[in-house]
């Protein structure tokens, strides 16, 4: 098999740009102690030849597509059974891999932001994630308050990694070329290990604040907590986009302590 056809209904725009290639793999930082890295979506192996080219790790490879397994099974021989035919959204990190990986990958645009939300569900595990996204995905990433691209993906990724954006991707670098321009982010694990609040009660905070932009939070969290039982804590009367982090953890502790109250 010498090649392998970019479906679209997979998302698949396979990069042929091997000096971005490269770039995106050298990005990687071993020396944070992670040794497998699992690439996801190789297609026909771009930023793979580039992994295997390293001996300080182990390189994995993903990809939910039949005719890439094949070609890649082929291509890359020595790879058994570390060349996986799966679904990343759902695959179970615990039958493969120990407490510290890497995820790298051209990342199929129509599912970016379940694929962040499942390295965010594996954050105890993946210490670091190199990727290429769609530019406005990207930019929404490493947004920061007050910005218009900050919003629910920004905070969740921001209150557990440290997010960077390396550099842009024009559309020729790929086949076939999207009608997008592409962002390489790396995401490196904080030292934050728990939030200092509620987490699942400071994710229905973050939904609901953003759900309604465009209104100070009084409003846009009433369906949280009752205007009533809010504090006089200024924040109420900003919107969701001028809150850091930080600022979202005191307003879910503050929420927290009304509901409480309210129910006893």
């Amino acid at each position: 098999m010498s090649t392998v056809r970019a479906k679209k209904h997979l998302g698949q725009h396979f990069l042929n740009d091997k000096h971005a290639a490269q770039k995106i793999v050298e990005a990687l930082e071993p020396a944070l102690g992670f040794k497998q890295v699992l690439e996801v979506g190789p297609g026909m192996g771009v930023l793979s030849d580039f992994l295997l080219q390293k001996d300080t790790y182990e390189t994995w490879l993903i990809d939910v597509d039949e005719e890439s397994i094949a070609f890649l099974a082929d291509k890359y021989s020595q790879l058994g059974n570390k060349l996986i035919h799966g679904d990343f959204l759902t695959l179970d990190f615990d039958q493969f891999f120990g407490d510290k990986m890497a995820v790298i990958g051209n990342f199929p645009y129509n599912i970016s932001s379940q694929i962040l939300f499942k390295v965010l569900e594996e954050r105890g595990r993946v210490v670091q994630m190199v990727g290429m996204f769609q530019k406005e995905v990207a930019e929404r990433c490493v947004a920061k308050p007050g910005s218009k691209e900050y919003g629910i993906l920004s905070v969740f990724l921001q209150a557990y990694y440290n997010v960077q954006y390396l550099f842009t991707v024009k559309a020729g670098a790929f086949n076939p070329p999207p009608k997008v321009l592409s962002g390489v982010i790396k995401m490196t694990r904080n030292d934050r290990n728990t939030l200092d609040c509620d987490e699942k009660l400071f994710w229905r905070v973050v939904k609901a604040a953003f759900n309604q932009r465009r209104k100070t939070l009084r409003n846009a969290l009433s369906a949280v907590v009752l205007k009533d039982n809010m504090s006089d804590n200024p924040l109420y009367e900003l919107r969701a986009e001028r809150l850091s982090v930080e600022d979202f953890v005191t307003l879910t502790n503050e929420i927290a302590n009304a509901i409480h109250q309210n129910n006893r």
